[in-house]
């Protein structure tokens, strides 16, 4: 099995997160801002083991414009990032509507806080990485 690089990484959601995470944040919006998840990360050649543990892993190096992770919060945009406690929102850098918007505060009411500049959320450096045997588990509820 071709794998492109041994630290390649990826962040892992579930179709039923995503939808889920997308309809919440239709709740919490006020215009114009960006959601992220907090979702874990996966090395690609573990996600290779979780599915074809019997093939054996050729590393044939990271192909032109391939990333090795995903960035999801970049470090240029820190000072529009807030945190909350599943999610990150990018703020909007241009001004949408007339009235001053506080994205600090969602219309739900959860509050977040402001990011350290230079902040960047991405799968190689993510606090959360899935397990073989956890990505294992994923595949075995998604094929039942």
């Amino acid at each position: 099995m071709p794998i492109t690089d041994p630290a390649m990484t990826r962040f892992w959601i579930t179709l039923d997160q995503g939808v889920e995470f997308v309809l919440k944040n239709f709740q919490r919006m006020h215009g114009g801002e960006i959601f992220v998840p907090k979702i874990p990360s996966m090395r690609v050649t573990d996600l290779a083991e979780a599915m074809a543990p019997e093939l054996s892993q050729k590393i044939i190096g990271i192909r032109p414009g391939e990333k090795l992770h995903e960035v999801m919060c970049p470090a240029d945009d820190s000072h529009l990032t807030v945190e909350f406690d599943d999610f990150f929102i990018l703020r909007p850098s241009i001004k949408f509507f007339q009235r001053e918007q506080d994205y600090m505060l969602t219309a739900l009411g959860e509050k977040g806080t402001a990011v350290r500049q230079g902040f960047e959320y991405q799968s190689g450096s993510n606090p959360h990485f899935l397990t073989v045997e956890e990505m294992r588990a994923f595949n075995y509820r998604s094929a039942s």
